[in-house]
């Protein structure tokens, strides 16, 4: 094993240059406390994420767990070896290691991208609303104009009613159709805080001539305020006129000029993409409906208040280059704008967006970030349908628990995760036929190897299209969790997603957590973020 100490660890952090820290537990392990800098990547999935969150197989990699032993960073180790990552090391001891040392470990998921909205907030002095006061003046016959800053699934979850669903990539883009009135007060929300304050601070620094404020604490903050909340609702700001195309355009220009936002041309990308010493990412900020409408192939769509509000989704290599894209410049140059304050630094805009790509040949042909899932036995839905309950037989769900419990699972299966078969075999026992299943069924043709050699008397097959393929079907689903053969600490639960009956005080602690994020990073040597030369709110 090649290992790697504390105090090497933090002089590579320190020193600029591409590197990738993964740690390998479960996420909900993971929210416990893990690494500022660190990106989830759990061995169970690692197929699935590691080649669209680290592209480039000769990227310096550190992977870390808890630190008992660090037997899930050296099996990660392993497996990224086999498919093709020739440079890792593990952290030694750990997460706990690097506590013992006295180094910061952070609770909860998205550290950076949270810490940094509260950093944004301070700095800036963004301003806010309460819910009780956004209450008194809904009503009012000036109302204000509230924009529900999340993607449309969490959006038709739970909003605030009135409000439209703007995602945070598109506020910009949108405003001088959504409030074309600049007396009328403008209200950014999200769930919780991060995607409030940068949704609001963006319409600021864009000059928009209305007052503009964050609610504080979004959609859990009026719940707590013991206001109702809506459900279901798909109330959306529609895509720009041409006139509000043009606006947007030009304050977003003096945005990036304020802070340092290139533009490179197609032919430049494309020689970008063909280096092995630098790693390149495409990420498309559109809304994903227009990315599935046309995008570069070798681009991911990353949605730009996504990006802003959970960058390790999408970007796991430090000091990597970031070519974002999108039609005209705006959400491109604004998401670049973010990310460039956020720290990364090496942040640019595609000139010309899809269209320039579209005329590049080389850039359009881009390189596959998915490994090949191998051919392995799989059993059909109806078969399974049809043997479901007989003797010998097991169906073992190696998706998520939240999913298992609260979208339901098919009949009778057992549910377990991935990098810890051997307490699914030391549970189910022995079986003559066992079929592992999970959301779309990718993951489960990943496992059929690990699990014959756990089950090697049984005939193991992974179920064609997985569980959603099971319900498109048309059979049944069942709820419930009582079939586990391990700790459900796989997911970070939302604080809305417990079935505990504890909402409020889940809601409480997850707020408390992010307010506190800024006492810690400022402890936290590691951690800082670039001061540009404007930091006052730029339409004062």
């Amino acid at each position: 094993m090649t290992a790697i100490d504390v105090a090497t660890l933090r002089r590579r952090l320190a020193a600029g240059r591409e590197m990738a820290v993964l740690d390998a537990r479960e996420e909900g392990t993971f929210s416990k406390g893990h690494l500022f800098h660190a990106t989830n990547v759990p061995l169970s999935s690692l197929e699935l994420r590691l080649p669209a969150l680290v592209p480039r197989p000769s990227t310096p990699l550190v992977w870390c767990d808890g630190g008992e032993g660090s037997e899930l960073a050296r099996r990660a180790k392993a497996r990224a070896e086999q498919l093709g990552w020739t440079d890792q090391s593990v952290l030694d001891g750990g997460a706990a290691g690097w506590a013992e040392s006295g180094g910061e470990l952070y609770a909860g998921v998205h550290v950076v991208s949270k810490a940094f909205g509260e950093y944004v907030e301070h700095q800036y002095r963004t301003p806010c609303i309460s819910a009780k006061e956004l209450a008194a003046l809904i009503n009012d016959e000036t109302a204000p104009v509230m924009l529900d800053a999340r993607p449309a699934k969490e959006f038709r979850r739970m909003n605030i009613p009135g409000a439209l669903n703007c995602p945070g990539g598109e506020l910009v883009h949108r405003i001088a159709d959504a409030a074309p009135d600049p007396e009328t007060l403008i209200v950014v929300n999200c769930a919780g805080r991060t995607r409030s304050i940068i949704g609001a601070q963006s319409l600021r620094d864009a000059g928009v001539p209305n007052r503009v404020v964050a609610l504080e604490n979004g959609t859990m903050g009026w719940a707590l305020a013991g206001l109702d909340l809506d459900h279901g609702r798909e109330d959306v700001v529609r895509p720009p006129t041409a006139a509000a195309r043009r606006w947007a355009k030009a304050s977003v220009a003096t945005v990036g000029r304020t802070y340092g936002v290139a533009e490179v041309d197609s032919t430049t990308v494309a020689a970008w993409m063909d280096e092995t010493d630098r790693t390149t990412y495409l990420l498309d900020v559109r809304t994903p409906q227009e990315f599935e409408a046309g995008h570069v192939p070798a681009s991911r769509n990353a949605p730009g208040g996504q990006l802003v509000q959970a960058t390790d989704e999408y970007v796991a290599t430090r000091n990597a280059r970031i070519v974002l894209i999108d039609d005209d410049g705006v959400r491109a140059t604004m998401t670049a704008a973010w990310l460039r304050r956020l720290g990364l630094s090496n942040t640019v805009v595609l000139a010309g967006g899809v269209e320039a790509a579209d005329a590049d040949q080389e850039l359009i042909r881009g390189k596959s970030k998915r490994v090949a899932v191998d051919p392995v036995p799989s059993m059909k839905i109806a078969e399974l349908a049809r043997r479901l309950g007989e003797k010998g037989l097991a169906v073992l769900d190696i998706g998520t628990s939240y999913k298992f419990r609260t979208k339901g699972h098919i009949p009778g299966a057992w549910w377990g995760i991935r990098s810890r078969l051997e307490q699914a075999r030391a549970t189910i026992g022995a079986a003559e036929v066992l079929v592992l299943t999970s959301t779309d069924g990718r993951l489960a043709k990943l496992a059929v190897n690990d699990a014959s050699a756990l089950w090697p008397d049984a005939e193991v097959m992974a179920l064609a299209g997985g569980n959603k393929a099971w319900r498109h079907t048309g059979h049944d689903m069942t709820k419930g969790f009582d079939r586990a053969t391990t700790d459900p600490d796989d997911v970070w639960y939302k604080p809305y997603d417990h079935d505990d009956g504890q909402a409020t005080e889940h809601m409480k602690n997850y707020l408390a957590w992010e307010v506190g994020l800024v006492d810690q990073v400022e402890r936290d040597p590691l951690v800082s973020f670039p001061v540009f030369g404007q930091v006052a709110p730029l339409n004062g």
